[in-house]
């Protein structure tokens, strides 16, 4: 899981400027939209805007904002129609690539994420090419520094997480999606505090690039990731711990 757990690292660190630029904020608005579209209103009966809801809690977002984004979501007022999109394709090296969007323009989007791959050295490919390599799973990480993976452990596996690792100066807690909140929220209440959670396609096994070539697809992946309209972006790029990004 070390490329996920970079990546989710350097954009981790961009989110306190993505959230000045209020790209983090407009993204997680659609998806509580879409969230109570979908299941309703309720938090405690819709899993997937209590999800939302949490990471946009946990990025600081004003209660009205999300109040106000549920209340578009289930018609009480009025708001954009958002469709859910995957887009999948391959990078620099041949690393596969998959990014989630939520769009109320579907040739925009689709046309902005094409010129993306392109000019970033990649290509867009069919639906399925690259999707059938990665899970969907919940992730937790905690400062290395801060808890060993020993008292992480412990609690996450009584919580029902799946595994604990650690990654990248991370201890990563991985469990099925449908258990993320109850996991999350009984190590928020032992006192652990996360340095981001999410739920997240991830590769069954990572591909090693070179120097040049895991640049070049790192910088792909943030560029899409950038986009307005792009809500996740997956890759089995492998991320060497000691790897910075350049701006």
């Amino acid at each position: 899981m070390s490329g996920h757990s970079k990546w989710a690292t350097i954009r981790h660190k961009k989110g306190a400027m993505d959230a000045k630029r209020g790209k983090l904020f407009t993204k997680l608005i659609k998806e509580i939209t879409v969230s109570a579209r979908l299941g309703g209103g309720d938090i405690e009966a819709n899993p997937r805007l209590r999800t939302a809801v949490s990471k946009a809690r946990i990025n600081n977002m004003p209660k009205e904002n999300i109040d106000r984004a549920i209340k578009k979501g289930t018609g009480e007022l009025e708001g954009v129609d958002y469709i859910e999109i995957r887009y999948e394709g391959y990078g620099p090296g041949g690393v596969a690539i998959m990014v989630d969007a939520l769009t109320d323009n579907r040739n925009r989007t689709a046309s902005d994420v094409r010129s993306i791959f392109s000019k970033g050295g990649g290509n867009l490919g069919e639906n399925g090419c690259v999707s059938y390599l990665f899970q969907r799973k919940g992730i937790i990480a905690y400062d290395a520094e801060q808890y060993s993976e020993d008292d992480v452990l412990e609690k996450a596996l009584d919580a029902g997480a799946e595994d604990v690792e650690t990654s990248g100066g991370s201890v990563e807690v991985s469990c099925a999606p449908e258990q993320f909140n109850q996991v999350l929220e009984v190590m928020q209440a032992a006192g652990f505090e996360h340095r981001y959670a999410e739920i997240s396609n991830i590769p069954d096994a990572t591909v090693e690039l070179d120097h040049e070539k895991t640049a070049k697809a790192l910088k792909l992946v943030e560029t899409l990731d950038d986009h307005d309209d792009v809500q996740s972006v997956s890759s089995n790029l492998e991320i060497p711990d000691d790897f910075e990004l350049e701006n």
